[in-house]
């Protein structure tokens, strides 16, 4: 049976839309049919960390009612397909926020596992892409801001009868200054789905206009999105694998001198 899911934060910068992005093509490489849509419909991500920021037909075109669903549909290298929003804003002023639920009902027809990526905050833009979504999911870091904010988003979702797979926590370094996981775990009261470790190849793939699954596929980041994927699959053991340090910064690090 086919799913939409909304990735949601409640906060902006904490990975999102890199999660969306590498989740959905993850999904893909375990032998999924996706869709990811972009569903921050005022300052899209999608199409600009993917390398297509200007597109024909977009998601706005659909919803403004000029253009079939179909045409706005785009296949990533991966066979993953896309969705892109406009980066106009003249085209992004008059969208009715309340298709976007058509637009999910008809993808759920072609496509196994749709992914909305939704706007940051909790205003309209995200509230339509709850309605829209069968079930949500919250990312945040691993820092006090992030999980209050990703608490209220998750409070708003149960509201409106939306139920909350998990969390994904990104940006994860493991330091005496991050909340913990299982902190986090008691604050927000949903499964943790996958951490997602604080990774100089997801910056390294953003610059290459790419997935980190395909551009540093032996990473840390890359690896654990794949046990988050196999976890929203339905996997029941939790894996999570730490950045390795190399064997001089271990040793220097070990010796209590800090190298950058």
């Amino acid at each position: 049976m086919a799913k939409v899911y909304a990735i949601l934060s409640g906060k902006g910068g904490v990975g999102k839309t890199t999660t969306a992005i590498n989740l959905g093509i993850s999904l893909n490489s375990l032998g999924e049919d996706v869709v990811i849509l972009d569903g921050n419909l005022t300052t899209p991500n999608i199409g600009i960390h993917l390398g297509a920021p200007i597109v024909p037909t977009t998601l706005n075109h659909v919803l403004n009612g000029e253009a079939e669903l179909e045409d706005a549909i785009y296949e990533h290298e991966s066979g993953t397909k896309i969705i892109p929003a406009s980066l106009s804003l003249k085209e992004s002023e008059r969208i009715n926020y309340k298709k976007l639920s058509e637009v999910t009902r008809k993808l759920k027809r072609i496509t196994n596992i749709v992914l909305i990526d939704s706007a940051a905050g909790l205003g309209e833009e995200a509230k339509s892409a709850m309605i829209a979504a069968d079930e949500i999911i919250i990312v945040t870091n691993p820092e006090m801001a992030a999980v209050t904010d990703a608490l209220k988003a998750i409070k708003l979702a149960e509201e409106m009868g939306k139920n909350i797979v998990g969390v994904i926590i990104t940006r994860y370094q493991g330091k005496s200054v991050d909340m913990s996981v299982p902190n986090i775990k008691e604050m927000l009261e949903v499964p943790v789905l996958g951490i997602i470790p604080e990774d100089d190849s997801i910056r390294e793939s953003q610059i290459m206009k790419n997935a980190v699954i395909h551009t540093h596929p032996r990473s840390a980041a890359s690896k654990n999105y794949i046990h988050t994927s196999r976890r929203l699959l339905g996997a029941s053991e939790f894996r999570y694998e730490p950045k390795k340090k190399g064997f001089f910064k271990g040793l220097l690090n070990s010796m209590g001198i800090k190298s950058y």
